[in-house]
């Protein structure tokens, strides 16, 4: 097996051989030639991984979050974390966001059940508004490992 074939099962680009003038026809079908920390070279698919989380990095310098950064700089502070990167604080608010919307969307959903099994006991209006109890909270919340109790003075 010669030297080429041998790369190109490894999951690597063939070298060419200074017989043959092989172009690749784009920057990403290039074997990489920068090694990492560890010494070895990338491979395409840490290489595609990297372009895009640089192409998203630059995504979130054009992107405002729902949550406030004074905000978001409050809390991290109090948490102990320090980044002068606006981008990383971005990211953290955008998983915030995505986490309170999941729980909202979980909530709802819950909520919904509750009505339809108090529709069939009882005539309900149908023009009721969906109202956020404690319950469906609790319930969403739980599915994401959050427990929350009521105090026991209010039991």
């Amino acid at each position: 097996m010669s030297d080429s074939n041998r790369n190109n099962t490894e999951g690597h680009l063939p070298l060419p051989s200074s017989s043959s003038s092989v172009v690749p026809q784009s920057t990403s079908e290039q074997r990489p030639s920068t090694p990492t920390s560890q010494g070895r070279l990338l491979s395409r698919s840490e290489i595609q991984g990297e372009k895009s989380l640089a192409e998203f990095l630059v995504q979130m310098d054009n992107y405002a979050p729902i949550i406030p950064e004074a905000l978001t700089d409050y809390y991290l502070a109090q948490a102990g974390f320090e980044c002068s990167d606006v981008r990383i604080k971005r990211l953290l608010a955008l998983a915030t966001q995505k986490f309170i919307s999941d729980v909202a969307i979980d909530a709802f959903q819950y909520n919904r059940i509750r009505q339809q099994a108090t529709k069939e006991k009882k005539f309900q209006n149908k023009d009721r508004k969906t109202v956020l109890s404690m319950d469906d909270l609790t319930a969403a919340l739980a599915e994401y490992g959050v427990n929350i109790k009521k105090p026991d003075y209010l039991s």
